[in-house]
Formats: structure tokens, sequence, C-alpha cells
């Protein structure tokens, strides 16, 4: 997240000028407790946040002694009014005492006394959890949430949360809030049992989550949106497949190789655009490969590891350029260090990688080890050891994922009280090797010891 500044800072700068934060806490105290009497605590993460609304209204120029007369001066309330297309939304010009330029007061506002421009800032900054909330006082807000809009605003202010979306053996998909230790049980999802039981793959885009199985009629994608909170079926691709390698950046996905429904290994590619639900045929790789794992980083699409044949592991990577829309082979950019094992190739996973400030790691699961790629020299190196065992099912059961800028590895322990999903995560920026040991982020309880789909989602 972006949520790095602190409530205990002494002062906030704007212009040259100094406001002294004393003037910051009477305005917070004031709105807070006018917010609370009429809204309840269902906007706390506004008070969390609070900060933001002042560096908000400062970068506008609008003066915090008039913000507070204007939004405390007259009696809040939010009434409930018909619903409005944000993209005709013409917002009344507020005056000091939240009257319109008729001189009359004004309630089509979202926070009465503030323009709207101002007041979809302050929402954008605040966490998107507080949302759903929001959308149940009125039409007004219902109509903001249920549009997207404050999403594609945060993508442009530059604010981001991460969350994880998690499926294990003996629990359906959850969302869990790093910053606010909270899990959120996601809707069911209206598929058939072959594809509740059956192999799935995840991959979380915008803010949709992907998840790729099989059904009775063939290969089929279900779709949760945030937005909405539901599940619905995503278009399919040009060619539906599986055991493919994938990624993310931003708003647009990358799937390539993988298997047909006839047990073919594809070098083909797609491009998924979350906006517009639509899939889009890129050049083939010079490559096939099932079993494979892809990443951004740098700005470029790159997979690596795969199978190009039943018995044949492939040690060298290809990268994308999306500008020139031409793959590259790059040799020796994996080599798993399950060859020459008892192994067989093809029952081990794909490799677990993540990217952290554009930085590859990868665990490895015969050595049980964290390594990093360095770039200059197309070479690996250990940097710390992985806080669980990812040799137990060849990499199966386990989740190595980038949140933000800290590295999660999710797995399975079986202690005394019977099995539980752990969250261990490490910032890299701490140091490697003797430097800070993994932290325990969560465990979820009754959720069996085995990690069927991971993806991290931030929006």
């Amino acid at each position: 997240m972006v949520f790095r500044y602190s409530l205990e800072e002494s002062k906030i700068r704007r212009v040259g000028e100094v406001c002294e934060s004393s003037v910051t806490f009477d305005l917070q105290d004031r709105v807070m407790a006018q917010l609370s009497m009429y809204l309840g605590q269902d906007l706390k993460f506004i008070q969390e946040n609070w900060h933001m609304l002042v560096q908000i209204l400062l970068a506008r120029n609008i003066s915090l002694k008039d913000i507070s007369e204007g939004l405390l001066g007259k009696e809040m309330h939010i009434s409930c009014l018909d619903s409005v297309g944000l993209k005709n939304k013409n917002p009344k010009l507020m005056t000091r005492n939240g009257e319109n330029q008729n001189g009359q007061a004004s309630d089509d506002s979202f926070l009465p006394g503030l323009h709207d421009d101002t007041a979809l800032d302050i929402l954008a900054w605040s966490s998107r959890s507080g949302y759903p909330t929001l959308s149940c006082l009125n039409k007004k807000f219902r109509s903001l949430i249920a549009s997207g809009y404050l999403y594609k605003l945060r993508r442009r202010l530059g604010v981001v949360e991460h969350w994880v979306y998690l499926a294990c053996i003996l629990m359906p998909w959850e969302a869990f809030d790093p910053i606010r230790q909270r899990w959120m049980r996601l809707p069911r999802m209206q598929c058939d049992e072959c594809f509740t039981s059956a192999d799935k793959e995840s991959l979380a885009v915008g803010t949709q989550l992907l998840v790729f199985g099989r059904e009775l009629s063939g290969f089929a994608i279900w779709m949760y949106s945030v937005i909405t909170n539901s599940w619905s079926r995503c278009p399919q691709m040009n060619l539906p497949r599986c055991l493919f390698g994938s990624s993310s950046l931003g708003e647009i996905a990358i799937i390539a190789g993988g298997t047909d429904k006839n047990g073919r290994i594809l070098k083909s590619a797609e491009l998924y655009n979350s906006e517009l639900g639509t899939w889009e045929t890129l050049p083939d790789m010079n490559l096939p490969r099932k079993l494979c794992s892809g990443f951004f980083m740098d700005g470029k699409f790159y997979v690596i590891g795969g199978m190009s044949s039943p018995t044949e592991s492939l040690t060298c990577g290809e990268e994308y350029n999306l500008e020139t829309r031409t793959w590259r082979r790059i040799e020796n950019m994996y080599s798993p260090s399950n060859v020459g094992t008892q192994s067989h190739p093809a029952m081990c996973s794909p490799p677990l990688v993540a990217v952290v400030d554009n930085q590859l790691y990868s665990a490895d699961q015969a050595t049980n080890e964290v390594k990093k790629y360095n770039k200059t020299n197309n070479s690996w190196n250990v940097v710390k050891r992985l806080p669980v065992r990812a040799d137990s099912f060849n990499g199966w059961g386990l989740a190595f994922k980038a949140c933000g800028d800290r590295l999660l590895v999710i797995g399975g322990h079986r202690g005394s009280e019977g099995e539980v999903i752990v969250l261990h995560s490490w910032d890299p920026a701490d140091g490697n090797g003797d430097g800070p040991e993994w932290n325990v982020l969560a465990v979820k309880e009754r959720a069996g010891a085995f990690v069927y789909n991971c993806a991290v989602m931030g929006c």
C-alpha cells in the first residue's frame, strides 16, 4: 500500500507555508464526531486515513478553516437521491456554508460542504474494505461504488492495496486484507461439480479474479469482480488451455503456453484486457511449453520453466516485448534443482516465482531456498531459507507471491491443534541471508494444509 504516513507527523507543508498539526487534529475531531453521529462506526476507514484527507485539501489549495466552517457549519445528512451517471457528473459549486451558487442549501453531494471532486479524492484514498458499507448509505453512493469509478480514480492517484485471494483444501475462496488483518469470504461460485473438483489455475488482473478450470462441457473461466462482489463467466480464450504460464500488469494479463483439450503442448499466447473483457492473440513463442510460469518485470512479460514434451524440461526463458510484439529467447535462464532427482518433471509444480521491485525471486522446490535472479549475469543466488518445506509435494500446495514490496510464502502446517494455513512475509529490502526472519502475517485455521489456488490483487 501507499499509506506510509503517520498521524503523529508534527507539520504538513503546503507551498512554503506550515500548517500546525493542532489545526489538523482539531478539524479531525470535529468532523469525525459529526460523521460518527450520522453514519456510525462504519466509516472508521476514513478516520484511519484522515491525514490523506488533509493533504488532498491542501493540494487543492482549500483552506482548512474554510473546510471546517463549511463542513461543520450546517447539519450534516446524506439524502437518498436518484443515481447519477458519473460520466455526466457536473458537481455544483459549493460555498463555505454548503450552499450552491443560488444561495440555497445543496445536499446533492457525496460529502455536504465539499466539491464532489474533492470528496471523490477522499473516498479514493480511503481503504476499499469500506466501500461495501458506503454503497449501503444511499442510491448515489451505491451508484458510485457499482460504477467502478473509484478504482479508476485510485489508479490515477497511485493508490494500491494488495489483498490475498486464497482457496485451500478445506476452505472456499476467501480474501485477506494484510493491513487490517481481515478475512472475507467470497460468494459461492455457481459452477458445476466437475469444475469444483478439477484442478484449477487462478490469476488476478485489475479488479477481477480469474479462475481457470474444466466443466463437463470443456474448459471454463469464472470471474470474480471486486466491484460487484459476484461471480460470472469470463469470455473464453481464443484457444482454451490449461497448465499455462500467466501474469498480470495493471488491467492486462498474458497467458502463454499450456496444453489444449487434446493435450497438445502450445507455444501460442493471448492477452486479456480486463477493462474490455476481451482476449487478443499474440505472436507465438519460440518454443511450446507447459507447466511453465509467467511474470512481468521491467514492463516486459517473461516465461520460464516448463516442458516442451512429456519428457523434456526447458532451461531457457522467453521475454515478450509489448511494444515491439516480439519474443526473445534467453538461454539458461532457469535450471530446476530437481534435475537428477527421482521426481519426474511432470510431477513437479511450475517454478514458484515472484517479482518485487522489478527483481525476480524463486522458491526452489527441491532445496527449500529462496533464490534471487541476477539480470546481468543471468544467474541465481541463494538469499534465504523458506519458512516451510516446498519439497514435501514437489512444490504443490504452496504459494509464493509478491504482495506489494514483500514476498509471501503461504503453506500448510500440522500441529498439535490440527492443520492450519500460515502466511509468512518478508521484505527483501531488510537484507538477505542473516537478515530479519520471516514474519507470520496470519494463521488461517480449519483450512487444511494444502493451498490449491492463490492470487494477489492490487487495486
